[in-house]
């Protein structure tokens, strides 16, 4: 047998935390970099997450460039970075967010419990550089159907969000009990139990719905404005999640029925004696012979019957004695003898 335990998965990739210290990034910008689809992952087959591949990591430190092409392209901006980028106004970036126009790629809560929406710094220069969006970009003022849209309140950065996070969750679903799973995950446990109404199905899915990204301690303020944030308001939006989910929880049931718990075998119920042919008789014999010999001694049990008597009950009871039949009534009587002493001989020499 050789010396060498490491097995051959283990050679051949390693786990997310040793392959973002190999690329030269920090574990939140390795996570973007996965969810964007700029490094590709492998379910580990011991249920353990995923890992990557040593030769997906040989690929991406091959690129020219690295690692600063590779920290650009996952290099995440705030809103006034995203203006600084775009030569305008915080006010009027922030404005062109809300319409939808730029999609944030993550968010987080400070420390003062304000959330900061964070946007690719290179789709930020890509909408800077397009021409179409002048207007938008380099207008003094937006134009009417935009102004009117912020003057009703639209603010579209958490839906699009919501919908960009959906992207990198199904990216990574390799099953329709997945793919659900990620769905399920932008509503809400009242809606899900609309749609998925058996309960074994119901908790199939919540096995692979994922939770918000993490901020703060569970049931902190910054933990709670996530999970608000990562569940569907808008009425369209929930609209075509349902219709959604409804449709991939029948790819679901072709693909793989959810598991259920084994049935439990129903108890053998005694059979009546007198029925049941031999193997009958033998068991009704069985359980005669058992409640025999459990059964108390017939002395025990007359002494447990017998009632209760007081000590002065137990005495013996005065009986009349019987009169002995006379057998020598007609026999004469011997007279007692008298002893002889000294007087009964002076008596007889008297004589």
């Amino acid at each position: 047998m050789s010396g060498n335990t490491v097995t051959q998965p283990d050679v051949l990739t390693c786990t997310p935390s040793r392959a973002a210290r190999e690329l030269g990034l920090k574990r939140r910008e390795f996570d973007l970099a996965v969810n964007l689809g700029r490094i590709r992952t492998l379910p580990d087959e011991g249920g353990g997450g995923r890992r990557v591949a040593r030769a997906e990591i040989e690929r991406l430190r091959s690129q020219d460039g690295f690692p600063e092409a590779l920290l650009e392209r996952v290099r995440s901006v705030s809103t006034n970075e995203a203006a600084r980028l775009m030569d305008v106004t915080g006010d009027r970036f922030t404005r062109l967010a809300r319409l939808g126009l730029l999609v944030p790629v993550a968010f987080y809560v400070n420390r003062y419990r304000t959330l900061v929406w964070l946007y690719l710094a290179e789709e930020v220069r890509q909408f800077a550089a397009d021409e179409q969006n002048g207007s938008l970009v380099k207008g003094r003022v937006l134009p009417e159907g935009p102004r009117v849209r912020l003057r009703d309140g639209v603010d579209l950065r958490a839906r699009n969000w919501r919908g960009r996070h959906l992207g990198f969750l199904l990216r990574q679903a390799a099953d329709p009990w997945e793919r659900a799973g990620a769905l399920a995950a932008l509503l809400d446990p009242v809606q899900i139990a609309e749609i998925v109404k058996d309960p074994y199905e119901r908790a199939h899915v919540h096995r692979f719905r994922p939770g918000p990204p993490t901020h703060g301690a569970p049931g902190s303020p910054s933990a709670q404005l996530a999970e608000r944030i990562m569940t569907a308001d808008d009425p369209d939006e929930i609209s075509w999640l349902r219709a959604d989910l409804a449709h991939v929880l029948d790819e679901a049931r072709a693909h793989r029925p959810a598991p259920r718990p084994a049935p439990r075998p129903a108890p053998r119920a005694e059979r009546r004696a007198g029925g049941g042919g031999v193997r009958g008789a033998e068991r009704t014999h069985h359980a005669r012979c058992l409640s025999v010999s459990r059964r108390p001694s017939a002395a025990v049990s007359a002494a447990h019957s017998a009632p209760c008597r007081t000590p002065l009950d137990r005495r013996p009871e005065a009986r009349t004695p019987e009169p002995r039949p006379d057998t020598h009534a007609h026999e004469p009587v011997p007279e007692p003898k008298r002893p002889r002493g000294l007087l009964d001989r002076l008596r007889r020499r008297s004589l």
